[in-house]
């Protein structure tokens, strides 16, 4: 048995690239940054903060969801696998790349007027009407459990 499951939550650090190929179906990529906070380690060792970018591919109806309503900046939660492959590039190097093929994805910086927070969730397995959101009135953007990337 094995498992191939990645959770990540950050920042979008560009818009979504979206391509659209024959019979209407579609790719997005995108990056998305998550940040590890620096703190001191053992022996007063000082670990500075640290940012990684990850290569995000959304696929199928999702992308539609990301067309709407990710852009740069904007707050995910993602699950999905990761996959590398290599290819050939322009002046004819191989390349190898890692990416994250999304499966389910939450939006979570969307704001409502009263500036709560709500959130959308989003499967490749779901109906991807109109988005659903939930606003909780009594947590605002900043009272979030998580710290922010940026």
């Amino acid at each position: 048995m094995s498992v191939n499951k990645v959770i990540l939550l950050g920042n979008v650090g560009k818009d979504p690239d979206i391509r659209y190929f024959d019979q209407n179906k579609a790719v997005a990529n995108f990056t998305l940054a998550t940040t590890e906070r620096a703190h001191t380690g053992k022996d007063n060792q000082q670990i500075p903060e640290r940012t990684e970018w990850h290569n995000i591919v959304v696929r199928g109806g999702l992308v539609q969801v990301v067309e709407k309503f990710v852009h740069k900046g904007s707050k995910l939660y993602i699950e999905g696998k990761i996959r590398s492959r290599q290819y050939v590039d322009r002046e004819n190097q191989n390349r190898f790349v890692t990416e994250i093929l999304v499966d389910e994805l939450e939006i979570l910086s969307r704001r409502e007027p009263n500036n709560t927070t709500s959130s959308a969730r989003y499967s490749s397995n779901s109906d991807l009407g109109e988005p659903n959101f939930s606003a909780d009135s009594k947590t605002t953007f900043d009272d979030l459990d998580f710290d922010s990337p940026f």
